[in-house]
């Protein structure tokens, strides 16, 4: 290159090593948002780009604009210059067409953002991609683009655009008449993009757009459709594209790029390759000049909230509202602390410009509740304003609870209050509707979520691809701890035989390698569960839209839409509150009385649900860990329900024997100094909440409650160096240049130095896992009043419950086995007094009609209506008759025969299976007859005569009733359950003492955290097996509900056969050698006894693949019964052990732990006369015998 033209500014160069290379942008980037599809990393990018020399790069993500905000931080923490687009899909004729035989295809287009008016056009255009255009793919067309163009550059994309594709085809005056259509709507921001990628057809295209731009007047621009980082990357993005398309690497004809060329090449790979037009390389440069979008971040955004006019400002409605619930919550005259509180609040609240915030929000709960749609007590920090409070957002008192406002709302530390809201989740939409209404649907929109690949999920993943067998797969996967943000470097750091394995095996490591390099990706999109956003203008000027299923949400994440400024809030559904709504309804309905909850929560009645651990059905403590700890505890008041909560998670479980035995002997509570037990008496002398780390700074050192909070935030993320900045303070204190006291420190307040390192030690080391106590108190509150209502109105409560759970079929059986505890019964459905939910008929909980299989909702209510309207039914052709030309079919009455619904009739179930279909002919005969104006001659009967002439009306068939058995089997068909009684019932303590193992055993284990498994024993309190193992040999006798056959590939036979026992249902794998040993004991029906070892997979529910299937054989055999109802847990403790050193080879007696109502087996024990007399010396002579 000559001087000259260098200086002549022909093209921007920079001097490395003695020669000039030209500068370059790539416009053209797939990051990992390109989903499944780029495998550029977004923090790698800017890092990248800044290693080669580069000054700025661009985003352009297929269809969408997900990692925008992200690449734009990342670039600028790097200093290169971020260029937002998006390589947009272009319909072949109008996006709204969609005929697979045309519109299945479409054009790729780079649309680059100069301005913030470019960006704004840009996520319109993204957005109709979706919510007009979408097939297949995000579509946008010609007519959009025209309308939106302002403020964009428009490069013509790689092979896959409109203008590549004409010139592949020949077609060189559709290509001109392309060329210049873009060229007269984008002017000068149009350019021809070639490209350097090392596919064949690429050259050809590159010389037509030479000719082009000389032809017309356009300009080149260089550009590369960087798809993965660096050269050697291209092979881990063939591996990525296989994950996307569900293939294997050996797959022929499988989705791949015929090159390795798309990497973040060079500045001088690229300017020596299109040396020949060097403009296309300068043309980057000066793209990238143009382009100048930026972003503004916590500036809080509020949509628009009109008060009453009589209000002069928007605070004085909030004082005005808080004032007059300060006087409905506290009475007329409140304490001048409730006062002060509440003017601090007010204060802080209008200093930092949420007054609008709280009025929102108090908007849409307010409707909520005078549409009686329940809410939550409150979720989170929020709990600890009192204006909160006052306005009813929440229902929980901050001043009697000790909750703190600062935890929520810091004025030392600027940031977005967040209220989390619990609705009913059958009338949450409702109140998202009426936010929708109010600020107008384009201003509200959910919000996105990602999907990534987590440690275990890719090395499944790329396993699959590479065809590693499955074992070998789950092997490796299995070695990944079950832990929160595990990745498989932390795994081998912590895991030796993990590490010994990658280290040793080249095949272990070549997946890992992999696995690495593709871990954490974004893998799919999808809708955050609770998350709206609620803005000022309409969603799409701030933010791309996305649409799924006909859900629109953002195409940024929740915290990215917090970082612009939008008002995001959670409109959280929650189960339990619909089941306290539905109890509530029940007992007006059943009682005529309206449930109130005693205030002061309090109640001794109410705790000994948890006293006695019969806590199944309340919220929050129904696991078996749960139930055992606060059956120890005996909680007496709600301080220990929040506790409770706030305790049983990894970390603070450590601290649950202390608090007990605190709890039991306050007086022996240590503290580490005595000012520590005005803040830790309330919790027995242990650190639990978050608000007693933030009371000890600001009690014993004088913080205020803002700095408190900021040293609490730094002490949970272990920032070692405010920390340790922050213990100097907290002991001897700091001063400003001129000695002023800024804190005291706690040694000015008389705490001695030791006992104060001794207590920052202690807070340091409990923050990383305490709780909220606003969290907890507020779950602690919908707790006690699920246990309110178990205790005073069980039969509602479990209806509720029920309800809740209809088609669960792995919960209705828990809930009907704690109803069969509480005496209360189950009643099959009728005709004339079931309604379409679960009811309570006379003390007893009534199936409803639409849990019936085949009744639909349209149905029950023609029932329903037809039955309150003309009175009840008199016979099963009395209501054949009422229901003729309603949403009634043959089908839905088959089912209602099935499901006993008439078995109060006279006819037997039999008798109407064989009858129904001929009298639904001769009714809908009859009814054509009268349309066409003819008269029965039985119309003209007298009443006497009614019975007689009902049967020669309609032609019965009478049948003997069908066996029991068959008639259990038609309840399960239609019901999902077994209700009048259970085929196994009459067999439960034979199946005690012959398996090992139930589905209630293996449930309580799927549901246990890490942290239970880490601190359990072996056996649980019931002497049950709990911590099962893959591979553990086991014994489950239940009853056949399903078989599937099937051939595997190599042509042999195995089977699929779903099993239930009184507790619910598992998979039994069945393979081929077993299966010709058993194929006569696999029927419907059928009860056996499988014998075989257990498969418990991280993805799947636990199965039992079979050794051995048998007919279960109703043997007398003796077992070992061992009652622990009444036991202490001291006895329990000396039980487990002693079962645990009995266990032996030859173990000659079932043992069977009795429970109040459960009969659980648990295992055998090798039993003589001496070893039973040791167990009886425990339990009680009377409580250990061998029948």
């Amino acid at each position: 290159m000559d001087k000259k033209a260098k200086n002549d500014g022909l093209i921007k160069a920079r001097e490395i090593g003695g020669f000039y290379m030209s500068e370059f942008v790539h416009l053209h980037v797939h990051s990992e948002f390109s989903l499944l599809d780029g495998a550029n990393r977004i923090k790698d990018l800017p890092v990248r780009a800044k290693e080669l020399g580069m000054k700025a790069m661009a985003i352009t993500d297929h269809g969408v604009m997900f990692g925008v905000i992200d690449f734009y931080k990342a670039c600028m923490a790097n200093g290169i210059k971020p260029i937002i687009g998006c390589e947009v899909y272009v319909a072949p004729r109008k996006r709204t067409d969609k005929d697979p035989n045309i519109d299945a295809r479409y054009n790729h287009l780079i649309l680059l953002a100069k301005d913030n008016e470019g960006y704004k056009n840009l996520t319109k255009l993204v957005s109709i991609g979706f919510t007009e255009g979408f097939y297949y793919k995000p579509r946008i067309d010609k007519e959009v683009l025209e309308k939106y163009h302002k403020g964009l550059i428009c490069c013509s994309a790689c092979l896959a655009g409109e203008l590549p594709q004409a010139i592949l085809k020949g077609d060189m005056d559709e290509a001109e008449k392309t060329a210049m259509w873009f060229k007269n709507v984008f002017g000068e921001d149009y350019y021809l993009e070639i490209q350097n990628n090392g596919i064949n057809e690429q050259v050809l295209v590159n010389q037509k757009l030479v000719e082009l731009s000389h032809k017309l007047d356009i300009p080149l621009v260089a550009t590369n459709d960087s798809h993965y980082l660096k050269k050697e990357d291209a092979y881990n993005h063939e591996i990525l594209l296989c994950i996307q398309t569900g293939k294997k690497i050996t797959d022929d004809g499988r989705m791949k790029f015929e090159t390795d060329e798309l990497y973040i090449k060079s500045p001088e790979e690229m300017s020596s390759y299109f040396s020949g037009v060097p403009e296309a390389i300068e043309n980057t440069v000066k793209i990238a000049d143009k382009c100048n979008v930026t972003f503004e971040f916590g500036h809080t955004i509020l949509p628009n909230y009109d008060v009453p006019e009589e209000f002069e400002t928007h605070y004085d409605y909030l004082k005005k509202l808080c004032d007059d619930g300060i006087k409905n919550r506290y009475g007329e005259n409140p304490s001048q602390e409730i006062i002060d509180r509440e003017n601090y609040e007010l204060e802080v609240i209008k200093k930092m410009g949420y007054v609008d915030y709280f009025l929102i929000v108090w908007d849409y709960i307010h409707y909520a509740k005078t549409q009686n749609i329940p809410v939550g007590p409150g979720r989170g920090s929020g709990a600890g304003s009192i204006v909160a409070y006052a306005i009813e957002i929440t229902d929980i008192d901050p001043i009697k609870y000790g909750l703190i406002f600062e935890r929520f709302l810091n004025p030392e530390r600027i940031s977005m209050p967040d209220f989390d809201v619990d609705f009913c989740y059958e009338r949450r939409q409702e109140v998202i509707d009426y936010v929708g209404r109010k600020y107008g649907q384009d201003h509200v929109s959910q919000i996105i979520t990602f999907g990534t690949m987590s440690a275990r999920m890719v090395i499944r993943d790329v396993a699959r691809v590479l065809d590693v067998p499955y074992a070998n797969a789950d092997k490796l996967a299995k070695m990944i701890p079950n832990e929160i943000h595990i990745t498989i470097k932390k795994a081998l750091e912590q895991n030796k035989e993990l590490s010994d394995e990658y280290e040793n095996n080249p095949e272990t490591k070549r997946l890992l390698d992999i696995a690495m390099a593709l871990e954490g990706m974004p893998r799919q999109a999808s809708t955050h569960a609770c998350g709206i956003v609620i803005t000022k203008d309409p969603v799409v000027s701030y933010v791309p839209l996305y649409e799924r299923d006909g859900v629109v949400s953002t195409q940024y994440i929740m915290t990215t839409l917090e970082e612009l400024g939008l008002l995001k809030m959670d409109f959280l559904g929650l189960r339990t509150l619909t089941v306290i709504q539905d109890t509530i309804d029940l007992v007006k309905k059943d009682k005529g009385i309206d449930v109130e909850f005693d205030k002061n929560m309090n109640d001794p009645k109410v705790f000994k649900q948890w006293q006695d651990g019969t806590s199944m059905g309340i919220f929050q403590f129904e696991s078996q860990g749960m139930t055992n700890f606060m059956k120890e505890l005996k909680p007496d008041c709600l301080e220990d329900i929040i506790a409770g909560v706030s305790l049983y998670r990894p970390g603070p479980m450590d601290q649950i024997p202390r608090y007990i035995a605190n709890k039991k002997d306050p007086e022996h509570a240590v503290y580490t100094h005595p000012s520590l037990k005005p803040i830790l008496k309330v919790t027995y002398g242990c650190m639990v909440y978050q608000e007693q780390v933030m009371q000890i700074v600001r009690d014993l050192a004088g913080y205020s409650l803002g700095r408190a909070d900021l040293v609490r935030r730094a002490m949970g993320k272990k920032k070692l160096d405010v920390m340790a900045k922050e213990r100097e303070i907290f002991i001897n204190g700091q001063v400003d240049e001129n000695g002023n006291v800024i804190v005291p420190g706690c040694v000015r307040n008389g705490i001695d130095e030791v006992s104060a390192n001794k207590i920052f030690d202690e807070m340091a080391e409990f923050a990383k896992y305490a709780f909220n106590k606003s969290h907890a108190a507020c779950y602690a509150v919908v707790a006690y009043r699920t246990a309110y209502l178990k205790t005073y109105y069980p039969n509602e409560f479990m209806a509720a419950m029920l309800n809740s759970f209809l088609g669960n079929l792995d919960k209705i059986p828990e809930y009907i086995d704690e109803c069969k505890r509480l005496k209360i019964d189950i009643l099959k459905p009728d005709i004339n007094k079931s309604f379409t939910k679960f009811t309570v008929d006379d003390g007893k909980i009534r199936f409803g009609l639409g849990s019936i299989k085949n009744v639909g909702i349209a149905a029950v209510d023609a029932i329903v209506q037809n039955r309150e309207k003309d009175g009840e039914y008199k016979s099963f052709t009395d209501f054949c008759e009422r229901m003729e030309g309603e949403a009634v079919n043959k089908k839905c009455i088959e089912s209602l025969i099935k499901a006993g619904a008439f078995d109060n009739f006279a006819e037997t179930r039999s008798t109407l299976m064989a009858s129904f279909e001929d009298i639904l002919d001769t009714i809908s005969g009859m009814s054509k007859k009268n349309i066409q104006g003819q008269v029965s001659m039985f119309d003209f009967g007298k009443t006497e005569e009614s019975n007689d002439m009902e049967k020669l009306k309609y032609n019965y068939t009478t049948l003997k009733e069908y066996t029991d058995q068959e008639l259990l089997s038609m309840e399960k068909e239609m019901l999902g359950i077994y209700i009048s009684g259970h085929p196994l019932e009459k067999y439960r303590e034979q199946i005690a003492k012959q398996a090992n193992i139930n589905t209630l055993q293996i449930r309580e284990f799927e549901q246990l955290s890490q942290a239970e498994m880490e601190n359990t024993e072996l056996l649980d309190n019931r002497g049950q097996i709990k911590l099962l193992q893959d591979g553990q040999f086991v014994k489950f006798a239940g009853i056949i509900t399903s078989i599937k056959k099937k051939y595997t590939k190599n042509n042999k036979i195995m089977a699929f056969a779903t099993l239930e026992d009184l507790y619910g249902s598992i998979e039994v794998i069945i393979f081929e050698n077993c299966y010709l040993q058993c194929s006569n004991e696999l029927i419907d029906e059928n009860i056996v006894l499988v014998e075989g070892r257990l498969s418990i997979r991280e993805d799947e529910d636990t199965k039992i693949v079979a050794r051995e299937i048998k007919k279960f054989e109703d043997t007398k055999s003796k077992s070992l019964y061992i009652n622990i109802t009444n036991l202490s847990e001291e006895k329990k403790n000396q039980l487990r052990g002693a079962l645990k050193f009995f266990t032996g080879d030859k173990n000659n007696v079932p043992v069977v732990i009795i429970n109040k109502e459960r009969h659980d087996p648990a295992g055998g024990l090798y039993v003589t006369k001496d070893i039973l007399e040791e167990l009886q010396e425990i339990v009680g002579q009377e409580n250990a015998k061998i029948q």
